[in-house]
C-alpha cells in the first residue's frame, strides 16, 4: 500500500523514477567523433557478437559464424537459428547462444558436435555469455516476455523481468544468480561477484550469490550492453543507443504508449534505435534534429554509438562516441585484439577497428 501511494505521488510530481530528466553527456563521457575514424574491417547483414582467443577473431553475424583474417572473413559454419551471444572458452572452445533459447559449448569452433548443451526452459533472450574463473559461465537474459531481438517493445512495456544465470559445464546445471532486472544485458566476472549490465535502469551493478544488486555506476545517459576486460585493468562497456528526455516522458505516459505500440509500426515508435534518419516516416525529423536539411550534432538522438573506458572501480576514464551525425551507431560490443580496440557497430552492420594506443589522450582523457 505505501509503495503504490509512493508510486502515486512520484508520478504526480515527476520525481524518482518518474523523472524526465536525462544526465548529461559530460567529464569522461563529453561527446567526440572517435568512432567516425574508426577503421571498418568487416560489413555484415547482421552482427551480433564478437569472441576472441587473443589470436582469433570470431564475429556472430545472423545464423554464420564468421572468423576474420586479416581482411577476409572466413564462414566456419552456420547454425539453424540466429546466434544471439558468443564467449570464447580457457580450453579454447567457444561458447554460442542460439535465439536466446539454448547455449551451446564447441570444442572447437569450426567443427563437431556440441560438448555440452544447456536448453533451460528458463531461457528466452540470452544476450551476452561471459567466463568466470572457476570454470563456469556467465549468461544474461534481457526479458522473461520478449524475444532478443524485440528489446523494445520489452522498454515500451516498462517490463523489468532480466535474469542472470550461471552455467556449469561440469555438473550440466544452471543456476538463476539474480531476476527482476531492468534488461539485464552484458556482464563480466569481478572477484566473487559478476558485473551486469542493467539498461533500462540505466546502470551497472555488482551481483553476488544471495545478495541485493549493488550500484556501480549509475545514472547513465545512455542504455548500457555488453562488458569486456580491458587487458591493463578495468573494462570496456558498450551502449547500443543513448536516452533522450522525449523516450524518457514517453515512457511515463502509458495510455499514448499502448496506443502507439497498437496502431503503429514498431520501426517507427518513439523508442531507441540502432538507426535511424533512413525514413521521413521516423519520428523527431524536421527542426527537431536538422537545419537546412544538415542534421544538428548536438539534437536529440534516436540512435546513437557509443564505448565507456571503465577503471577497475567501475568508474569511467573516457569514452569514444558516434554523435547523432554520425554512422557509426548501435554498438552492441566490444573487446580488444592484440593493439586494436575491434567492437560492432550494430546499425550500419559493421565490424570496426580502433588502434588501443593514444585513445585516451585522443579523447582528452
Amino acid at each position: 500500500m505505501i509503495a503504490a501511494v509512493r508510486e502515486f505521488a512520484n508520478r504526480f510530481l515527476g520525481r524518482g523514477e518518474a523523472t524526465i530528466t536525462v544526465p548529461s553527456f559530460d567529464g569522461a563521457l563529453k561527446p567526440n567523433q572517435k568512432l567516425e575514424a574508426a577503421t571498418t574491417l568487416l560489413e555484415c547483414e547482421a552482427p551480433e557478437d564478437l569472441a576472441t582467443d587473443g589470436r582469433n577473431l570470431y564475429v556472430a553475424d545472423g545464423r554464420r559464424l564468421l572468423r576474420l583474417d586479416g581482411g577476409t572473413a572466413v564462414e566456419l559454419r552456420s547454425f539453424e537459428q540466429p546466434i544471439s551471444a558468443l564467449c570464447a572458452l580457457a580450453d579454447g572452445g567457444l561458447a554460442v547462444a542460439l535465439g536466446g533459447r539454448e547455449v551451446r559449448l564447441y570444442a572447437n569452433p569450426s567443427s563437431g558436435e556440441p560438448t555440452v548443451t544447456f536448453s533451460d526452459a528458463a531461457f528466452n533472450a540470452v544476450n551476452a555469455l561471459a567466463p568466470a574463473d572457476d570454470g563456469t559461465l556467465i549468461a544474461t537474459d534481457g526479458s522473461t516476455t520478449c524475444g532478443v531481438d524485440d528489446w523494445a517493445r520489452d522498454l515500451m512495456e516498462l517490463n523489468r523481468s532480466g535474469r542472470v544465470f550461471r552455467l556449469d559445464p561440469r555438473t550440466r546445471t544452471v543456476k538463476p544468480l539474480a531476476s527482476k532486472l531492468g534488461y539485464a544485458f552484458g556482464a563480466c566476472a569481478r572477484g566473487d561477484g559478476v558485473l551486469v549490465s542493467e539498461s533500462w535502469r540505466h546502470r551497472l551493478v555488482l551481483i553476488g550469490d544471495g545478495k541485493a544488486p549493488q550500484i556501480v555506476l549509475g545514472r547513465l545517459p545512455v542504455y548500457p550492453s555488453r562488458l569486456s576486460k580491458a587487458a591493463g585493468g578495468g573494462y570496456w562497456l558498450t551502449a547500443f543507443t543513448a536516452r533522450t528526455q522525449l523516450i524518457e516522458f514517453v515512457l511515463r505516459e502509458p495510455a499514448y504508449r499502448r496506443r502507439m505500440m497498437a496502431e503503429i509500426d514498431p520501426a517507427y515508435w518513439v523508442a531507441p534505435r540502432l538507426r535511424s534518419g533512413f525514413s521521413f516516416k521516423e519520428p523527431m525529423q524536421g527542426a527537431h534534429i536538422k537545419t537546412m536539411g544538415v542534421i544538428k550534432p548536438w539534437a536529440p538522438p534516436r540512435s546513437y554509438g557509443l564505448v565507456i573506458r571503465l577503471g577497475e572501480d567501475g568508474k569511467p576514464l573516457y569514452s569514444l562516441h558516434s554523435r547523432v551525425d554520425g554512422i557509426n551507431h548501435g554498438v552492441v560490443a566490444a573487446l580488444e585484439l592484440g593493439s586494436d580496440l575491434v567492437l560492432i557497430a550494430k546499425g550500419p552492420g559493421r565490424v570496426l577497428k580502433l588502434p588501443l594506443a593514444g585513445l585516451a589522450e585522443e579523447t582528452g582523457s
